[in-house]
């Protein structure tokens, strides 16, 4: 089924439920987070198009399936951006499709400036969309001002399309800046390292970035270091940042956008035999807990948000979530054969009364669960199939 609107889209899912069969919601099919879902394709291509974009109000609304390049043309055309650097899953994934905003806010797709800028649900100011029951619901504004009433909004953010369908979302968005320069410190340890960028986003210098790369190329490591804003702000901040970081080397200043897309994006893990992990953890506990993994076979292949986000690879038997058994913080499988997660899991495993929460949720939005079924965590049938 390809919808060309919201209307066709609230008939769809009517449809759907009141047969109880269930849809696969489908946007670009390019960053393949979560199980296999069972169900017929919904695909929401045709719902494209900026629908409002005021650049004196720093707000833009669009539909779901228009693509993200579309949206980031029409701000930089504006010196304006995503605040929150979105990553594209193609190098990671393989796959040909076009990433658009509706998956960008299913899987609350956040780059290297989170820690600093929000993450996509930070930016996020109103969506519209269709319960499991077919019910068009609008939450939110297309402005930037406060509303009442729950906040849909951040809900559907990250909730991989199994709440409801997305059809239009509303962005606060923030100018681009005039200059980036990126501070290097070569060949420090992960553990210097940690240190070293936990002390950068310490200081007021306003850190955008702060990424180790253990093997950055095939040479030695590398600790990246992102400052951005007007020219001669940069140039005193990246001064200062220096002198406050003389303790781990002298810096190197690189101009310019430098690797950030590529780390963003996974690119030094795309062909990675076995199964790739995301682990998010306090970034203190970063360098310590990269060293139990590699103790298993894992590899760190990035470090970021100054030391709280571990990006690696592993042999697709190794059981990474009991390797940080003790370590506060959570591992989602993003890339792997689907024996591994069937055993695994693809995300981390809720606390129970969270997992309560979210199961009534889900409960009160799609009654009949067809919103992706087996999504966030697979069928028995999925599941038995995988493991066979």
């Amino acid at each position: 089924m390809e919808p060309r609107d919201e209307a066709d889209v609230a008939e769809a899912v009517r449809g759907a439920a009141a047969r109880g069969e269930p849809l696969e919601i489908l946007g670009g099919g390019t960053r393949g987070l979560g199980h296999a879902v069972e169900g017929a394709p919904l695909v929401l291509g045709g719902l494209t198009g900026i629908t409002l974009y005021e650049p004196g109000a720093l707000t833009l609304v669009a539909r779901a399936g228009t693509p993200v390049a579309e949206v980031e043309a029409a701000l930089a055309a504006e010196g304006q951006r995503l605040p929150f650097e979105p990553w594209d899953g193609r190098a990671l994934t393989g796959a040909n499709g076009i990433p658009t905003l509706g998956g960008m806010v299913a899987v609350n797709a956040s780059g290297p400036r989170r820690f600093q800028a929000g993450a996509c649900r930070d930016s996020l100011i109103g969506v519209r969309f269709v319960d499991g029951g077919g019910t068009v619901v609008r939450n939110g504004g297309r402005v930037m001002k406060n509303v009442t009433g729950l906040d849909l909004a951040k809900l559907l953010a990250g909730s991989h399309g199994t709440l409801g369908v997305l059809t239009e979302v509303a962005f606060k968005v923030l100018p681009v800046a005039h200059r980036t320069a990126t501070l290097v410190l070569d060949g420090l340890s992960p553990e210097a390292a940690g240190r070293a960028m936990r002390a950068a986003v310490a200081t007021p210098y306003e850190v955008t970035g702060a990424a180790h790369v253990p093997s950055a190329l095939g040479g030695g490591p590398v600790t990246l270091l992102r400052v951005e804003g007007f020219d001669g702000a940069v140039a005193h901040r990246t001064a200062a940042l220096t002198g406050a970081l003389a303790e781990f080397g002298t810096a190197r200043v690189v101009e310019g956008p430098g690797d950030w897309a590529g780390l963003r994006d996974l690119a030094p893990l795309a062909g990675s035999p076995g199964a790739v992990w995301r682990i998010s953890v306090k970034p203190s506990d970063g360098p310590g807990l990269g060293a139990t993994l590699e103790a298993v076979g894992a590899e760190v292949v990035i470090c970021d948000w100054a030391g709280g986000l571990l990006s690696l690879r592993a042999d697709a038997a190794v059981d990474i979530r009991a390797a940080m058994e003790g370590v506060p913080g959570h591992a989602t499988l993003i890339k792997g054969p689907e024996t591994a997660k069937a055993r695994f899991g693809v995300f981390h495993p809720e606390p129970a009364p969270v997992a309560a929460l979210s199961a009534a949720l889900r409960a009160k939005f799609d009654p009949k669960g067809v919103l992706n079924r087996g999504r966030m965590a697979p069928t028995q049938a999925a599941a038995t199939v995988a493991m066979a």
